[in-house]
């Protein structure tokens, strides 16, 4: 082990004076306690090192030992239910894991690739396999036999290519900075299901692709997070607080372990992981927790399961980046974040993907990355820089979320570049029309836009009366379809089927209302028909229990436009 002197401290940096090798990325302990820190940078015989934590108590002088290893964290099955700081200790206790039922797949004499699988654990609900570190291999010498076993205990032993022999666990270790290797990356043509109608419908996100959440305070990051947490189709959930304050990390971590699953009725924390970093934190542990966070989602990919990772909020990592820089004393950029900002926040997002893993099944990771921008300045560093590496950006605004609009994002400050291909899917969902509804939806919004900075000057009663049911279809877009509580009990989840149902009817209220305009009946008689109250409820009123509410709500709405325009032609349902 390669030993440094302490010559300067500048907070969580530090400079030492080598007495060995050294490598950048290398982990080291520092001080007489082995506070744990990572080599930044090599000036010849000196060295920059950051503190994991709080280095109060070092001084000149002080012992920088190496590892000759990177920053690793352990990943196990093991992992699941608890929460860790930015390096992966554990916060809610120590206590060893409990014995498991492991059950061999594997003989002595078989050949096993990098990251295969060579046991499972049948008892477990998620992270059943038991596999090989991504870079051991070998031939088979002997496994453990089926029965209980610890974290601890030697499953399989094996003899790699260079006659080395080599064993593995449970658990394994892997550098944080490094991307897990796959088999190969697949194409993320089918959405990650959140049950949120405005997100599903309008700027749905892939499946192993990655979105943006910016907002100001108050806006409903958190809460929107935990909702897509709750509801969205992942198999394990991997929540990182990177520096958030300290009292909303506090709720997070209160209201999570009381978070049911609905899919089981169970606690969704026994597919959870939290890395809690609040920003009262050691700054360059809340600079490492994103990569931890995203090394444990990774592993959960590589057993075969589909991840979203919550990461809440990047801003708060960039700041991280940002002083650890500046008591470096690198050159400033943009509103002082460190120049290579961009490439950073690329590292991180690339790393969602939809893989065939190492052990032959297939995995996905979804990071969802939410953005706090200073005053809601979209066109901020960490925002801007973000909007180049994500496929989805949704956008909160404080207008929406005062007037108690949920969720509050603004439609025209939100998009989804991949949306395109998601329409086979819907296709096979059951509704083909899915692409040309969602064209006409944000036309439509984008007129309703136009429409009121008009009407703000000429008055509503001045605008021609096809311009005024734009504004009123516009009006139950937004009511009907982008309205959706997250504390209502039938609401607070739409399924795709039930989503397709009530983009149906809003569509079809929208042709029917403009071919009886066009013959001549008033926007407001339109607004007043009793089936308005109706499709504005029909997110509370119909659930998913209950989808023959729809067709009755469909009788409905072609017998009162019946009534309303007799000798009008009937409209024909295709296009709807």
């Amino acid at each position: 082990m390669s030993r440094a002197r302490i010559v300067a401290l500048h907070g969580p940096v530090l400079h030492a004076q080598v007495e060995g090798p050294f490598a950048v990325g290398e982990a080291v302990a520092v001080g007489e306690h082995a506070l744990p820190g990572e080599v930044i940078r090599l000036e010849g015989d000196h060295l920059v090192a950051q503190v994991y934590d709080d280095t109060t108590g070092l001084k000149p002088g002080d012992a920088v030992v190496g590892s000759g290893l990177p920053l690793s964290v352990p990943l196990g099955p093991g992992l699941l239910g608890h929460i860790y700081d930015g390096l992966l200790r554990r916060l809610d206790g120590d206590d060893p894991g409990p014995r498991q039922r492991f059950v061999p797949t594997v003989r002595p004499g078989d050949r096993l690739a990098p990251g295969s699988a060579f046991g499972t654990l049948p008892d477990r609900p998620h992270a059943r396999l038991c596999l090989l570190p991504p870079d051991v291999g070998g031939t088979v010498r002997s496994v453990a036999a089926e029965g209980e076993v610890g974290d601890d205990d030697v499953l399989v032993t094996l003899a790699d290519d260079a006659g080395r022999t080599r064993t593995a666990g449970l658990w394994q270790r892997w550098p944080v900075r490094d991307p897990r290797p796959v088999a190969a990356r697949l194409p993320a043509d089918e959405p990650l299901v959140t049950g949120q109608r405005i997100l599903d419908t309008l700027f749905p996100v892939a499946r192993g692709g990655r979105a943006a959440i910016p907002g100001g305070f108050g806006t409903g990051k958190t809460v929107l997070q935990e909702t897509l947490a709750k509801w969205c189709h992942a198999d394990i959930i991997v929540y990182v607080g990177c520096g958030e304050r300290g009292n909303e990390m506090a709720e997070v971590l209160e209201e999570f372990p009381q978070l049911t699953d609905p899919r089981t009725g169970r606690a969704l924390m026994e597919r959870t992981v939290i890395v809690a970093n609040a920003s009262n934190m050691p700054v360059a542990a809340r600079e490492a927790s994103i990569y931890t966070a995203v090394t444990v989602a990774e592993y959960f990919r590589d057993q075969g399961l589909h991840v979203a990772l919550m990461a809440d909020s990047t801003s708060r990592w960039a700041e991280a980046l940002r002083e650890v820089a500046g008591r470096l004393g690198e050159l400033p950029g943009e509103a002082g974040y460190p120049a290579y900002l961009g490439s950073r926040l690329a590292e991180f997002y690339e790393r969602a993907a939809r893989v065939r893993t190492l052990a032959g099944g297939e995995g996905s990771l979804t990071i969802i990355g939410a953005v706090s921008p200073p005053g809601g300045d979209f066109s901020e560093p960490v925002t801007s820089h973000t909007k180049r590496y994500v496929g989805c950006f949704w956008g909160l605004d404080r207008e929406r979320a005062q007037a108690r609009f949920y969720p509050a994002i603004h439609p025209l400050q939100s998009y989804a570049l991949d949306a395109e291909r998601f329409a086979p899917w819907w296709t096979a969902n059951g509704n083909a029309e899915w692409a040309v509804q969602r064209g006409r939806l944000l036309a439509m919004l984008e007129q309703q836009a136009h429409l009121e900075r008009m009407a703000r000057i000429v008055g509503k009663d001045a605008l021609p009366p096809e311009q005024q049911l734009t504004l009123v279809a516009a009006e139950l877009v937004n009511e009907a379809l982008l309205r959706q509580s997250a504390f209502s009990p039938v609401d607070r989840y739409c399924s795709p089927a039930r989503q397709s149902q009530m983009l149906r009817l809003v569509m079809r209220f929208s042709a029917l209302a403009r071919d009886a305009v066009a013959a001549g009946t008033a926007p407001e008689a339109v607004g007043a028909l009793p089936v308005m109250r109706r499709l504005r409820r029909m997110g509370e009123e119909i659930g998913e229990d209950a989808m023959a509410g729809f067709d009755a709500l469909w009788s409905q709405l072609e017998r009162e436009f019946g009534a309303l325009a007799p000798a009008a032609a009937p409209v024909p349902e295709t296009g709807a």
